[in-house]
């Protein structure tokens, strides 16, 4: 049903869409994630032509719609768009705000509109607020009203962006709901989302987006569950880090520790984890040849709650845990009290040290 190829958007020197490439079909639900500033709006609102690309093509039923014949007001007929602020006109009641696109842009007489916008209304929970004013609404429930207007053009495709961000967490599960029952129906449907369980359950496949391209798809089994690439990994775990660079036997403990130290307060660790930490990052790198510099990086991640300690070294280093040289026994000892103990592992460039509290 739409076919993106080589997609850019640039916004004066910014580049936030650089090589977008995607297939979306025919009663698929797409969720599309990742970090802030990625380009996840941006897409959306290039494939509803409300930017316009700065390269690339876009076929919806093998159709260019940057084509310059393209009837712009006719695809926005077919493929509705769902905002973060629900952009309800005020001054009509709800339902006026469903009827009034399907009478102006479809020519269909107002009973027949009004017939059809009471089956949305019902559809969506709010049948009994037809005759009331926006302003009258919770958030949850404009939202829902807003849905309904979109279905009102009856689209092909629907275009969500963040449909749950600028509500109360107490009201964001009944615009869910909707979105699901949508789903079920089969639906085609693209939702820029910050809310990955509702990814995870809703999704037939999952867009992962990262330095302005869909860095890794997959469906929600596969993004969630195993994730191939770094950056996919990191932020489905929430991973947080911490990275410093020594450069020889000589260097400064003390910044190192203070440096340590921010990043822990920073994630609200508690006295003890914070203690335990600085204790283990010491130990660690006193049974650590420093004569040809480490990389010292600390990583926390929200979804599992652990904490890991990782040191790089070049391999001509040598075994720490197996050379001729046997460690400390002492700081051996602490490191094994204080974690799961002290892993080694060999590629062809490194010796890293691995150890997780």
């Amino acid at each position: 049903m739409i076919r993106i190829e080589h997609l850019q958007k640039k916004f004066g020197d910014l580049n936030v869409l650089r090589d977008v490439n995607a297939i979306i079909n025919k009663g698929e639900v797409i969720s599309i994630i990742g970090p802030s500033g990625t380009g996840k709006s941006t897409l959306l609102r290039c494939l509803n032509l409300l930017d316009k690309p700065t390269g690339g093509s876009i076929f919806i039923n093998d159709k260019d719609i940057l084509a310059k014949n393209t009837n712009v007001p006719q695809l926005r007929q077919k493929m509705g768009m769902v905002f973060q602020s629900f952009n309800l006109f005020e001054h009509l009641t709800v339902m006026e705000n469903i009827c009034l696109a399907p009478v102006k842009l479809l020519k269909k007489s107002k009973e027949e509109a009004k017939k059809k916008g009471y089956e949305l209304l019902k559809m969506v929970g709010l049948i009994e607020k037809a005759e009331i004013y926006p302003q009258q609404l919770s958030g949850g429930q404009k939202q829902r009203a807003a849905i309904a207007r979109c279905l009102a053009m009856e689209p092909e495709i629907i275009l969500f962006d963040e449909p749950t961000s600028a509500l109360d967490p107490t009201m964001v599960s009944e615009v869910l709901a909707v979105i699901r029952a949508l789903a079920k129906q089969g639906m085609t449907m693209a939702i820029v989302t910050h809310r990955m369980e509702f990814a995870k359950d809703v999704s037939s496949r999952i867009f992962y987006m990262d330095e302005g391209i869909i860095y890794e798809e997959g469906t929600p089994e596969e993004i969630f569950e195993n994730p191939k690439k770094k950056n996919t990994q990191m932020f489905i775990n929430r991973i947080r880090n911490f990275y410093y660079r020594i450069n020889s036997a000589d260097y400064d403990l003390y910044e190192l520790n203070a440096k340590a130290e921010i990043f822990c307060r920073k994630h609200f660790f508690g006295e003890k984890m914070l203690r335990n930490i600085l204790l283990l990052l010491e130990e660690c790198l006193q049974i650590t040849p420093l004569r040809e510099g480490a990389d010292v990086i600390l990583e926390y991640s929200e979804k599992t709650n652990e904490i890991s300690l990782c040191i790089e070294l070049p391999l001509i280093v040598g075994s720490i845990l197996n050379g001729e040289t046997e460690p400390d026994k002492i700081s051996i000892s602490i490191i094994n009290g204080l974690t799961r103990g002290l892993q080694e592992t060999l590629s062809d460039e490194k010796i890293i040290l691995t150890a997780i509290l």
